[in-house]
């Protein structure tokens, strides 16, 4: 039975705030013990301030800009860029200037939408961004134009700043100058931007770790700051090194991965899929591989396929289990096996951790397959378990008019009205009483 979209909609709509987000992605690529002839990479820190959990998100928000901000910070933190770009188009319109403006931009760059974030470079400057920034932006559009002369022309005749240092260590590693981009990567740590010392960090961390062993090769040096780059969102400029690596290497499981990462994350699921496949044919049993096949069939709209191996994963025990079963429940909803679906939020609501959204989801699947009355079940669960939650109440009264509950109904539908007036939708289901 194919699962209607009025039914779809609110558990896609709910996976925005997933409670680990993108953060066991990272985990992930960096706990993957990455090899090279004996030798293995040591893990590294996860960049930046910790991920949000589930709390720290707002459910309700009288500032559209910033709530539209959040939740394309959620997609963004789970690669999703697609659609955290539609969250920060959304809150420029509302009002959010140069901080939703800004992420757009990154967007953008992820999406390799340069139009856009050319036009995105044009409204940042006329919005009082600071030149430095502005600086920073218009020299990864040339980095990744290819436009390498142009990019050094402009940072050399910069004034001093972060932003220029941080510039010219990414063309510095472009150019294979491992030393020049060491040197500017220790000024940009030393500066003044605290999200550019961050990123200088991830990546100098790589060198440190190359390091470590004396006998170390350039595709092993190469590998290591592919993987950095990554992580400091430069996928785009990691690629062509990685595509040297495999080219020269092909039996590289590990650099296999984090291209099929990068391919995944700049949306080129076709050649993520190609990418992580010789991965799974190096080795078919690890958790990680599988898990990044399934995110590019889901990709490609194969649902079944992307189930099948995030089952697999599931399996061999790739974690947090959590974040896959969530994942199945959602496709498993696309393809109409709501049963599938059910079985995963329920084991999610059982978890001592769960979140709103999957209490959210059990309720939509369990509605699918008529099993109301354990869907209200579970909705007055949640209000017990979020009772400061407008939404919380908003399920629950959206049960109860399905089950003609009318008094119940009323009073979850009123109750979510006065702890958020402007909750879409609340006001016509009342008005249907």
């Amino acid at each position: 039975m194919k699962i209607p979209t009025r039914i779809i909609a609110p558990v896609l709509l709910a996976s925005i705030c997933a409670g680990l987000l993108m953060s066991f992605l990272w985990w992930q690529l960096t706990q993957s013990t990455l090899q090279l002839g004996g030798q293995q990479f040591a893990d590294t820190e996860l960049l930046g301030a910790p991920m949000p959990t589930i709390s720290e998100i707002p459910f309700d928000s009288d500032d559209a800009s910033l709530l539209f901000l959040r939740q394309g910070d959620i997609f963004a933190l789970r690669g999703e860029w697609q659609e955290a770009q539609e969250q920060y188009e959304k809150s420029v319109k509302s009002g959010g200037g140069l901080p939703s403006l800004r992420k757009l931009a990154k967007a953008q760059l992820q999406r390799r939408d340069m139009k856009g974030v050319r036009s995105t470079l044009k409204q940042l400057k006329s919005a009082g961004a600071r030149p430095e920034d502005v600086l920073l932006l218009e020299v990864i559009i040339k980095l990744r134009a290819g436009e390498l002369v142009d990019a050094s022309k402009v940072l050399e005749s910069a004034e001093d700043s972060p932003q220029k240092h941080y510039g010219l260590a990414l063309l510095s590693i472009i150019q294979g100058s491992h030393q020049r981009a060491i040197q500017e990567l220790a000024l940009t740590i030393n500066g003044w931007d605290p999200v550019l010392r961050s990123y200088a960090r991830t990546l100098n961390a790589a060198y440190d770790e190359f390091d470590l062993f004396p006998s170390g090769s350039d595709i092993h040096l190469i590998t290591l700051v592919s993987r950095a780059l990554a992580q400091v969102q430069e996928c785009e400029l990691a690629l062509p090194l990685l595509i040297q690596v495999t080219s020269s290497k092909d039996d590289y499981r590990d650099a296999w991965v984090v291209q099929g990462y990068c391919e995944l994350t700049t949306e080129r699921p076709e050649q993520a899929l190609a990418s992580l496949e010789q991965a799974y044919s190096l080795d078919p049993q690890k958790p990680e591989i599988q898990y990044f096949l399934a995110r590019s069939y889901a990709d490609l709209h194969e649902y079944q396929n992307s189930i099948t191996f995030f089952e697999y994963a599931l399996t061999n025990g790739f974690v947090p289990q959590g974040e896959v079963r969530r994942l199945i429940a959602r496709y498993a909803l696309e393809i109409g096996n709501a049963g599938l679906a059910l079985d995963q939020y329920e084991a999610l609501t059982n978890d001592p951790n769960a979140t709103f959204e999957s209490y959210q989801g059990f309720v939509t699947a369990a509605a699918a397959l008529g099993r109301a009355e354990a869907a209200m079940e579970k909705a007055e669960l949640a209000t017990e378990l979020w009772p400061k939650n407008a939404k919380a109440f908003e399920l629950l009264g959206t049960v109860a008019l399905q089950l003609e509950k009318k008094e119940e109904a009323k009073a979850a539908l009123e109750k979510a009205l006065e702890m958020n007036p402007s909750l879409p939708g609340v006001k016509e289901k009342l008005l249907a009483l």
